[in-house]
């Protein structure tokens, strides 16, 4: 859009890149990325943190003197690189756990490393198609609230008061819905429908997180986007749910991914059992549809920078400050470094039990370098249009571990150890996509601000870098802290096989091993006396590591780790150990599969964008419908301006 004007006009210079706005940051960085592991872990939901850290950041500088707004940037840009890694890391790596292997602090260190860099290289030449060329189309919705936030922290006067009003009611409000503190009303109404005799829409529920940031995302995305999505809720929840119990409610026996019979399932089980895996189905093809329908424009777009980095000698021709990106130079030479990390450190720090070689250890590198560009480019349209909140980063990364599972299938390495290795490869390109997702918001925010690209670039870089360093500490500790040991008592042939259940050699037990029994009474034992046993996808035993003591020949101790507990459930991280040992065991439920690719081909021979619609089927449709509420409050508000003859800015 050339005739629009950032707050801060391109030739004007203010102090942006400072070393206190650097320093701020990062200690930001660290605290939200400790912060976002230790929530996410245990309610299974990220928090945003641009939007807090631009308000903390404007009172903190304030105290030291007037900040420039450029700084105050820097700070929220730097900060939140701690908050999406994080995100894209409890998505992933702890499922290395519920497939029998170790956090291991370098695994996730490099892997969060590696991941962080490609989301904001990738991004680089992606800045002027996805947030310049689309302006008026892609809302990027926390990024406009983030700017909005510093212009009104740099304006003050009425303009600031309307927005901090806004953060205290959404703040006021989140207070009286928490059941933790005042639970004046239910935070997630729920009606579950079971009407006549006939059981008439049986298995299916009507619910709402209703909680402000859902519902803020809404307003920002407006109306069209917002019903879109409910409308893949609508699908999945009232119509493919009760159409799963009414064709399953006759049969005792369970229906295949599930494990209880269908009669017995409650919509939640239904809709993570049989929706899920379809709604990653369609999001995995709409993604794929998005891709193919914008390559021409980015293929348009790197040509034209590689041509203008060729006329240059590598450096790029001066530019206005506003439109100053780092070189692609930077890019491809950052891309092939990474490549040469990803290889080195699979080639010297393998996952134990696999053998794959150079050779294998260069094509997963590639292929992390591949699904991250593919990834970081859908992940970033996604953002665009309905947020970082809502974007199924799972989604993205489940179809990157069914291509890369697949590849090994064909390859005959089905091992579990190579179940680890498929992680490894989804772990980066799903922290890739979800730092991309939070660096196009950034970079969305500096637009609107009159910010400088690169150095925005550059402070992501130095967020990545500092933020990894807690996150695979707090991942670690969290994982000891909440641990357990039970007594339990089965016997047990080792010597006989065992459907999904290995012995894990590798297993680091403490010198202490606390086993407490009903009445909390805890013996202490060494790990001497014990074989440790994984159980993944078994008839016998519960997901999970047991201890099998050689002189009693039986199962004692169960070993609860911290993460997957009720304390850190971490419901991603399991669902991906599922979806790489259904494929690489052949049990994955190919059919819901497919079933979301084709609903998805539905949509867009009716002309629909489906990439929404796959969205909405496969969210919870408590999100979905918290999203139409703020959508629908929108259209209300631009209707009421409208009459009263003022400009809804639609487009921002």
């Amino acid at each position: 859009m050339p005739d629009f004007q950032p707050y801060v006009s391109p030739a004007e210079h203010r102090p942006e890149f400072t070393f206190r706005a650097i320093l701020l940051g990062c200690f930001f960085g660290i605290v939200f990325g400790a912060v976002t592991v230790y929530v996410g872990l245990r309610a299974g939901l990220t928090v945003a943190a641009s939007i807090p850290i631009s308000v903390l950041s404007i009172s903190i500088l304030r105290v030291f003197g007037r900040a420039s707004i450029l700084e105050n940037n820097i700070v929220q840009t730097t900060g939140n690189a701690g908050q999406s890694i994080a995100s894209g890391v409890i998505f992933t790596l702890p499922a290395l756990i519920f497939l029998g292997f170790d956090l291991e602090y370098s695994r996730i260190f490099m892997l969060a490393l590696i991941g962080g860099w490609l989301g904001v290289l990738f991004m680089i030449p992606l800045r002027r198609q996805l947030i310049v060329e689309e302006h008026g189309t892609l809302a990027y919705p926390e990024g406009t609230a983030c700017a909005d936030v510093l212009i009104a922290g740099d304006r003050g006067g009425s303009f600031a008061s309307r927005v901090f009003l806004g953060l205290g009611l959404g703040g006021l409000y989140t207070m009286f819905q928490n059941d933790n503190l005042f639970s004046a009303w239910p935070g997630t109404p729920d009606y579950q429908p079971d009407l006549g005799p006939q059981h008439i829409l049986k298995g299916a529920a009507i619910r709402a997180d209703a909680t402000a940031e859902y519902m803020g995302v809404g307003y920002i995305i407006g109306p069209r986007v917002a019903g879109v999505l409910f409308a893949g809720g609508v699908f999945s929840w009232l119509v493919l749910m009760p159409l799963i119990y009414f064709f399953g409610s006759g049969l005792d026996h369970a229906v295949y991914p599930g494990t209880v019979a269908v009669k017995l399932m409650t919509p939640s089980q239904l809709w993570s059992t049989y929706i899920r895996p379809m709604g990653a189905g369609a999001v995995a093809a709409s993604g794929l549809i998005t891709l193919l329908k914008t390559i021409p424009t980015i293929s348009n777009a790197l040509t034209s920078s590689l041509r203008e980095m060729r006329k240059s000698g590598g450096k790029a021709a001066k530019a206005l400050r506003t439109e100053d990106d780092l070189p692609m130079s930077v890019v491809i030479g950052g891309s092939l470094a990474l490549v040469v990390i990803m290889f080195i450190f699979l080639q010297f720090r393998p996952v134990p039990g696999t053998y794959a070689g150079p050779l294998a250890n260069l094509a997963a590198s590639l292929l992390v370098v591949v699904f991250g560009f593919l990834f970081v480019t859908v992940s970033s349209r996604i953002v665009g249009l309905i947020g970082s909140s809502a974007s199924p980063v799972s989604g993205m990364t489940i179809a990157t571990l069914m291509a890369t599972a697949a590849i090994f299938l064909l390859k005959g390495w089905t091992a579990p150890a190579y179940g680890a290795l498929a992680i490894t490869v989804g772990g980066a390109v799903c922290i890739a996509a979800s730092n991309s997702g939070d660096t196009s918001q950034d970079l969305k925010t500096g637009y609107l601000i009159g910010a400088t690209p690169r150095l925005q670039q550059i402070a992501l870089m130095i967020g990545v870098c500092v933020s990894t360093i807690i996150i695979g500490v707090t991942l670690s500790a969290m994982n000891t802290a909440f641990q357990e040991f039970r007594t339990v008592d089965q016997p047990w042939d080792i010597n006989a096989p065992h459907s999904g259940v290995n012995p894990q050699p590798s297993a680091k037990l403490p010198e202490r091993i606390p086993v407490s029994d009903a009445n909390k009474t805890i013996t202490n034992h060494t790990p001497g006396e014990y074989v440790v046993l994984n159980a993944l996808g078994s008839p016998e035993l519960a997901d999970g590591k047991y201890l099998y003591s050689p002189a009693t020949k039986r199962i004692e101790v169960q070993w609860v780790q911290g993460i997957g507990s009720e304390k850190a459930a971490a419901p991603q991280a399991r669902l991906m150990a599922t979806v790489i040992n259904g494929i690489l065991t052949q049990k994955l439920p190919w059919g819901l599969v497919l079933m979301g690719v084709f609903v998805v081909i539905a949509v867009e021979l009716l002309g629909i964008r489906s990439l929404s619609f796959a969205v909405g089927a496969y969210l919870s449709i408590g999100t979905t419908l918290a999203i139409f509420a703020g959508g629908v409050v929108r259209f209300l508000v631009d209707r009421a301006l409208e009459k009263a003859g003022r400009s809804t800015d639609e487009g921002r």
